[in-house]
């Protein structure tokens, strides 16, 4: 029967127009999967030589395993937005005799032979035949790669698991998000100490092999609830059976006050919060929020103001940068439509820079804790948020007039690069790099509260000659109207 599967797996890839259209795409991957392959096979033979030169007095083995934890951690992030449950077209095999057990032993067996699962494998093994040769135990070294295995295997169902739990949920990723930022936060202000207390399972674990069936019925409990959770969506009517939602409504009075805008204001809000790809802007926030801990707490950055100076348009300006991108973009799929209104261009403009200052203001207010590592870097702060205020919004609704391509709401936004072209990446150099450039050189050559002065000036300066802006603006969108209605009509 398993024979059978491959068979149909095999002539379905084939056969498939997707297959045929995408061989360029499908070259590329073929490229990149030996890319990785290489630098884990470069990892793994070069890891205990580097090690043992840098830690001349420790064992490279147990230096290893000081890190699992981070290994796991990286991996079960990287398979949650890159790894999918492998499937077959099994409706047809629904109606024939053939036992759903089997279907599902095949469906669960096909994702541990997942590339996933194997590239660690380039690294382990060439690691554990270095320190055969550098007269380890072979027993000890055979059982620590067995181990590495399992949990490789491990983390394969864990992460099934999750994306189970996460796609019934409107949150998406950012439960897992939450989870691995928290054991990782734990982790490094030791208050639970997971990479030493991991390190010292698997150090009893290879020093008494018997221990190993423990690891081996943690792998099996995994597969089980998997086998669990596919079962009772292994029937016909189950795919029948619509998806029932209870209608929500939002009071958004309080956007009146903005008074013309308000209307448009009021439809952003809500395509924001009722669509999956523009509502991940919002999630990505809490990210964008956490991104200063990784520079400021650092002792190599501290004497690097520029650097904060990137991270403080970064945090202040998230929501601003990942919004603000597509616009218009996000209207694509009824621009027609919005442009057969009696509505002036201006005022729609408007409502998307109101709510790009606005959060802009909201995530300055957010990040003031970062004060903690230091005032200058709240000063930082401030000056960011003036200067995307004043001027990176300005420029991301500049870059917005040359926006062709359509994007689809519903689908998940990471890794998704729909919608997204030349503009985009063209438009990241003014946006994050410029305000390093206006800030380093006042800085270097009078000081720090010239650059940061410099920010400033040139944030008061764009609001300031604001409505100018805008004006200019609203003529390059009039001018480029007919070209993207024309564009979002078609599909990429």
């Amino acid at each position: 029967m398993i024979q059978k599967f491959l068979s149909l797996e095999w002539k379905q890839f084939f056969r498939s127009s997707y297959w045929q259209k995408s061989v360029a795409i499908n070259i590329l991957m073929v490229f990149l999967a030996l890319y990785f392959i290489l630098v884990f096979l470069a990892l793994g033979f070069g890891m205990y030589p580097i090690l043992k030169k840098q830690f001349p007095e420790s064992d490279p083995l147990l230096i290893v395993n000081g890190f699992l934890f981070y290994w796991f951690l990286g991996d079960l992030l990287m398979r949650f937005f890159l790894q999918k449950l492998p499937v077959m077209n099994i409706k047809p095999l629904l109606v024939l005799p053939i036992k759903r057990s089997k279907i599902l032993h095949y469906v669960l067996g096909k994702s541990a032979i997942s590339f996933f699962n194997f590239l660690p494998l380039f690294a382990i093994i060439p690691f554990g035949i270095i320190l055969i040769s550098e007269e380890y135990n072979t027993t000890i070294v055979l059982i620590w790669i067995l181990l590495m295995l399992i949990f490789t295997l491990a983390i394969n169902f864990l992460n099934f698991i999750i994306e189970n739990k996460s796609a019934e949920t409107e949150l998406s990723f950012l439960p897992i998000i939450a989870i691995a930022s928290g054991l990782f936060a734990l982790n490094y202000f030791d208050v639970i100490s997971f990479s030493t207390l991991l390190s010292n399972a698997v150090n009893a674990i290879i020093s008494n092999s018997i221990l190993i069936v423990i690891p081996a019925a943690f792998l099996i409990v995994l597969y089980y609830i998997n086998y669990l959770i596919l079962k009772p969506k292994l029937y016909v009517d189950g795919s029948l059976k619509s998806k029932e939602q209870v209608a929500t409504t939002s009071n958004l009075d309080w956007t009146k006050k903005f008074g013309d805008i308000a209307p448009f204001l009021q439809l952003d809000l809500k395509l924001i919060w009722r669509n999956k790809r523009p509502r991940s802007t919002v999630f990505i926030v809490v990210i964008g929020l956490l991104y200063g801990l990784i520079f400021y707490p650092n002792p190599i950055y501290q004497n690097m103001p520029a650097m904060f100076v990137f991270v403080g348009i970064f945090v202040t300006g998230i929501f601003m940068i990942n919004f603000g991108q597509f616009i218009p973009a996000w209207d694509s799929g009824y621009y027609k439509l919005l442009m057969s209104q009696n509505i002036k261009y201006k005022q729609y403009l408007d409502s998307k820079f109101s709510l790009m200052i606005m959060s802009a203001i909201l995530m300055f207010i957010l990040s003031i804790p970062y004060v903690y590592f230091g005032w200058k870097i709240l000063v930082i702060h401030f000056a960011a948020m003036i200067y995307n205020i004043g001027v990176n919004s300005h420029v991301l609704l500049f870059g917005g007039a040359f926006n062709r391509k359509k994007i689809n709401l519903t689908q998940r936004a990471v890794f998704n690069y729909q919608g997204t072209g030349a503009v985009q990446w063209l438009i990241g150099f003014p946006l994050l790099f410029f305000p390093i450039l206006f800030f380093y050189f006042p800085y270097k050559f009078i000081g720090f509260e010239a650059g940061v002065a410099t920010l400033i000036i040139l944030g008061v300066i764009g609001i300031v000659f604001h409505q100018k802006f805008m004006n200019a603006i609203t003529k390059k969108y009039l001018k480029s109207k007919y070209k993207m209605i024309s564009a979002f009509d078609q599909n990429n």
